[in-house]
């Protein structure tokens, strides 16, 4: 797929693997659209499209001359398969022929939330790749914990001693870079860590001896951490799903894994949290 006239459509254009996936296409010439839930958001037309996971006559207008999708859930939605399977019939009667979806690498094919997505594909896509991430870096620069390193010099989990291989958003965004360029289609889930499995404890040590600022990590129980999901907007379902996934973390071990999707696709290193933490400082500080 070289400088293809069709398009590739980025759902979650303002997300933290959008965005970078975007940057990198562009480096590489590659003609894509970027979805904005809101249009007034809209700066450049002829590379952004108002898209509206939950209204559905912005669906065709998004798909116009696009060959391949980068698929990101609605965010909060517990069952997104409600309004992405729709999607992906039309995708597929339009044209489309590779999708790419970011699930997680806590959720397998016969998991929750992502999980009915990727069995999905699995069944109806002529080529299609699901991205298993770990959870990304950015949640202590960008997400839930920016705020409360930089106010309290603490992070919050539940996750216990639980390890996890973290993995930054410019790592995912190259590694789906790949899954949509690449002349074959994956076909496959890939799960995709950092280069080594760190417990919150690890990362608060990190991000101390980088700052010089005392940040201690905080677990508290379940429920504490499914009100605190809900306090910050999520629904009840969902902030016991997130809860369930550190609670997997602490007591199953599921995040603590490394793999070499990164290297292997594309030919770089992933980024270390210490490298992340070094370029991050002004951040915290």
């Amino acid at each position: 797929m070289k400088n293809p006239q069709r398009n590739i459509l980025i759902t979650g254009g303002k997300g933290k693997t959008g965005i970078r996936l975007a940057k990198e296409l562009d480096k590489l010439g590659y003609p894509y659209m970027k979805t904005h839930r809101n249009p007034i958001s809209i700066t450049d037309p002829l590379k952004e499209v108002h898209f509206d996971w939950y209204d559905s006559s912005t669906f065709l207008p998004a798909l116009q001359n696009v060959e391949r999708v980068y698929l990101v859930a609605p965010v909060g939605d517990k069952d997104p398969i409600i309004v992405m399977q729709p999607f992906i019939d039309l995708a597929l009667k339009q044209g489309v022929k590779r999708f790419v979806l970011l699930s997680s690498a806590s959720i397998p094919e016969d998991g929750p939330v992502f999980g009915p997505v990727h069995q999905y594909l699995k069944k109806v896509a002529p080529e299609w790749t699901v991205l298993r991430p770990s959870y990304f870096m950015q949640n202590f620069t960008e997400g839930q914990h920016a705020v409360t390193i930089s106010q309290e010099d603490l992070i919050v989990s539940s996750a216990g001693q639980g390890k996890i291989g973290f993995v930054a958003a410019e790592d995912i965004a190259g590694v789906a870079l790949r899954a949509l360029i690449d002349e074959e289609s994956h076909n496959t889930d890939l799960i995709i860590t950092g280069p080594e499995s760190l417990s919150y404890g690890d990362v608060s040590q990190i991000i101390s001896a980088v700052t010089g600022r005392k940040v201690r990590h905080n677990s508290i129980t379940d429920d504490q951490l499914t009100n605190g999901w809900i306090a910050a907007g999520l629904s009840k379902d969902y902030a016991e799903f997130m809860t369930n996934l550190d609670r997997r973390i602490r007591e199953e071990g599921t995040e603590d894994i490394v793999t070499d999707t990164v290297v292997r696709l594309t030919g770089k290193e992933p980024i270390s949290f210490h490298q992340f933490a070094n370029e991050h400082i002004s951040i915290w500080k």
